[in-house]
């Protein structure tokens, strides 16, 4: 008897602290004091508190209240706001939750595998960042707030993320666990807007896109089926940072030192179709943003893996845009670099997808191929990264006319024995001495390197093995030696106008 009245202690014990603590009004963790709320779309607010209790939001003037649901769920709006703080968000029930320093800006979403993630302060034994001590003491930046995410994977869309803290001013102390490229984008973006940038940290290295979209998406398209069974187990085609792993961990057993630049170790569970959209997208698709910024593609250039990607990129990219339910928002995404990977990987092949991808309203790609380390899949140039990006944002977000992208293929015919191939972008085409890097191929498709010549703003490709060519390629090596611009500077990207019947 003594036992049960102790159990009963206990649990009306926990009972009432439970009810408690439920009554009390909460917000997910990416609502917090310095952070960056959407300017200039309707300010949404949401969480939790008793089942029909009243829960009031004010913000500059602005004020709304929202009943919760019989599960104690509350949503609701705040209108639209210009560029403006810091203010105050108090939002109060039963108890008052007080959030200071909040700023109205633009607020982008950084996500992708480890070239996103790499850190300013780089990856300790493995790779590192351009001027990193140089850049992280000038890291001082009030109006650059970051939001940094826990890795976490789920089998089905969580409400909140695993956040260690929550929105922070951009510091020297901040900044360098964060995000490089999310960095310096959001350095050139502030410094030529002059509004507030918000930036959530949302990257796990070594990932491939299909644990990045969402299971209605994947489903929805018979196509990407063999993204299931792809991820099932390893197979005798791991991807650059899976084999990387396993060398490292070789050369541990036998006491010898890592492979110089290769130090990644993915977490298997994070491999798994939509677990990552799962834990560290779907909180925050109520949330108004600006748009996203992506760098990924590595984990996907395996042989068997890379032809899939023109199909599961756009549809990851068209996923969120749903997701979000706030139309066609930027897209603005890095190529995969230059890297000389085995000859297990299509790098060619993954860097032409995302080329293709460009098809979607609103899509951007910064080329990164002039600035990649045979040696390093993490090159430590991300500064440019940043850069070419924030041209992109600047263009297609911002509206600004300016030359954000270098050469992008157009179309290219036979003539006389030479392929004529044609760019957008190609105002003022130059190389630094002949120009490097394309092949040409017959009926057959087996392509051999090429004389190319800039004729104004086109290419003129030609080879005496090949005296009646159809299709033309360039920068197609994971590595290439390919050195074409145009005249804002801006490298061309890899292409094929060959397409595998």
């Amino acid at each position: 008897m003594k036992l049960l009245s102790t159990l009963s202690v206990l649990a009306i014990t926990f009972l009432i602290t439970t009810v408690h603590a439920y009554s009390e009004v909460t917000l997910p963790k990416v609502f917090s004091s310095h952070m960056v709320l959407q300017r200039d779309m309707p300010i949404h607010i949401w969480g939790d508190a008793a089942p029909g209790e009243q829960v009031t939001a004010d913000l500059h003037g602005a004020s709304n209240t929202a009943t919760t649901n019989n599960l104690g769920r509350w949503s609701l709006y705040l209108p639209a706001q210009s560029v403006g703080g810091p203010f105050t968000l108090t939002i109060h029930g039963t108890n008052t939750v007080e959030l200071e320093d909040i700023l109205i800006g633009d607020l982008w979403i950084a996500s992708g595998q480890s070239n996103m993630e790499m850190p300013l302060a780089g990856f300790p034994g493995s790779a590192v960042i351009k001027d990193a001590d140089k850049e992280i003491a000038a890291a001082n930046y009030p109006q650059i707030r970051l939001f940094l995410v826990e890795k976490d994977s789920s089998d089905y869309p969580l409400e909140d993320v695993k956040a260690a803290t929550g929105w922070s001013q951009c510091t020297p102390e901040t900044a360098k666990s964060f995000s490089a490229v999310a960095y310096f984008f959001a350095r050139a973006l502030q410094q030529k807007e002059k509004v507030p940038i918000g930036l959530v940290d949302t990257t796990w290295g070594g990932t491939p896109a299909e644990a990045w979209t969402s299971l209605d998406a994947l489903g929805a398209d018979a196509s990407l089926m063999p993204v299931f069974s792809a991820r099932a187990e390893m197979t005798d085609h791991e991807s650059t940072e899976q084999r990387a792993d396993l060398a490292d961990k070789q050369a541990k057993a036998e006491g010898k030192p890592l492979i110089p630049g290769r130090s990644w170790h993915p977490n298997p569970v994070s491999w798994r179709p939509a677990a990552l959209y799962n834990a560290m997208i779907a909180p925050f698709t109520p949330l108004p943003i600006r748009g996203v910024i992506w760098y990924q593609g590595e984990a996907n250039s395996a042989l068997d893996r890379a032809p899939l990607y023109s199909r599961l990129f756009p549809a990851m990219i068209q996923d969120w845009r749903n997701q979000w339910r706030q139309g066609n928002f930027p897209f603005l995404f890095a190529q995969i670099s230059a890297f000389g990977s085995s000859d297990r990987e299509d790098w060619g092949l993954l860097r032409d997808a995302q080329r293709r991808t460009l098809h979607l309203v609103d899509t951007g790609m910064a080329v990164t191929i002039d600035i990649g380390d045979e040696h390093n899949v993490h090159p430590s140039d991300k500064q440019t990264v940043g850069d070419r990006l924030s041209l992109l944002a600047r263009n297609i977000s911002y509206g600004e006319t300016l030359v954000a992208s270098g050469p992008l293929f157009r179309l290219a015919y036979p003539d006389h024995g030479a392929m004529h191939v044609w760019f957008t972008n190609a105002s003022g085409l130059k190389a630094s001495g002949a120009v490097q890097g394309f092949e040409v191929a017959g009926p057959d498709g087996k392509f051999v390197p090429a004389t190319a010549k800039i004729e104004g703003d086109t290419i003129i490709a030609t080879s005496p093995t090949i005296p009646d060519p159809r299709y033309v390629r360039y920068a197609w090596p994971n590595f290439p030696t390919a050195n074409l611009f145009n005249g804002a500077g801006l490298p061309a990207s890899t292409f094929t106008s060959y397409l595998v019947p």
